[in-house]
């Protein structure tokens, strides 16, 4: 199930495009030596991907640190299920709710009534970031907030005893034993952001275009398979490695923090 697809996404990326659109079997590299035609949409993919898998985390992380910390345990199950409710409607739905809130008759109209004219917010690569943060954040709440739920609370009550301050304690304590959650949750929406198509093209407009766009266009529209699986593939290499070097990064922060404790 794993191993097959990809084969066959392989093998197509050394063939041709048929007459009729399609594949045809051969063995050529021209497919490859074309992606530079397509490298807006990787410099796009490679640029938003990381900036809104950084935003995700950026806002998911209070959120999570208070519901897991600081919040009341008989409130945490409504609160947690707010942070679901998104999730029981389609992202299509909530795409274009985006739009029409980044839309000429949504924020820019209202930023008018206060004096800033001519804002422009819809198909741009700022809206792109907006709808990206706001369809996968429950994404990266919920192993952050696992991992926290987790933590020992009398380890912040001796770091307080001790007389660090509370930036220090959660530089040393909350931040190092929650590293895994932030793992977790950078891995899942990263990766899925490398394969957007929906969000780019509903809220970009056709102005900010992912490699996934890319995908789309090549197997849907101009029906050339073969082109269309060396992109993948390229995509898929890229990922790979991205991920190995995140990966070993986090294990050497792991250990540096496992280094620490023992001290």
């Amino acid at each position: 199930m794993l191993v097959l697809p990809l084969s066959v996404v392989l093998v197509f990326s050394f063939g041709e495009r048929a007459p009729a659109g399609g594949w045809v079997p051969a063995f050529t590299f021209e497919q490859y030596a074309n992606l530079p035609s397509r490298l807006t949409a990787f410099k796009n993919t490679l640029t938003l991907a990381p900036l809104g898998t950084l935003a995700a985390l950026i806002i998911a992380y209070p959120l999570a640190y208070q519901l897991a910390v600081r919040t009341d345990p008989k409130w945490k199950t409504i609160l947690l299920v707010l942070v679901i409710v998104p999730f029981w409607t389609s992202i299509l739905i909530r795409s274009y709710a985006w739009i029409f809130i980044l839309g000429g008759q949504g924020l820019p109209a209202l930023l008018e009534t206060v004096g800033l004219e001519g804002v422009r917010l819809i198909y741009t690569p700022f809206a792109v970031t907006v709808g990206i943060v706001y369809g996968y954040l429950p994404l990266m709440v919920f192993p952050i907030y696992v991992a926290l739920d987790r933590l020992d609370k009398r380890l912040l009550e001796a770091s307080s005893d001790l007389g660090a301050t509370p930036f220090t304690t959660f530089v040393r304590v909350t931040l190092p034993m929650s590293i895994s959650g932030i793992a977790t949750g950078c891995m899942l929406v990263f990766i899925l952001l490398m394969g957007e198509f929906l969000i780019p093209a509903l809220l970009g407009g056709g102005k900010v275009f992912f490699v996934g766009n890319a995908l789309v266009d090549l197997f849907l529209q101009s029906r050339n398979w073969a082109f269309g699986s060396a992109v993948a593939v390229m995509l898929i290499l890229v990922m790979l490695v991205t991920v190995t070097v995140y990966m070993r990064l986090i294990s050497r922060l792991s250990a540096t923090r496992e280094d620490v404790s023992i001290m």
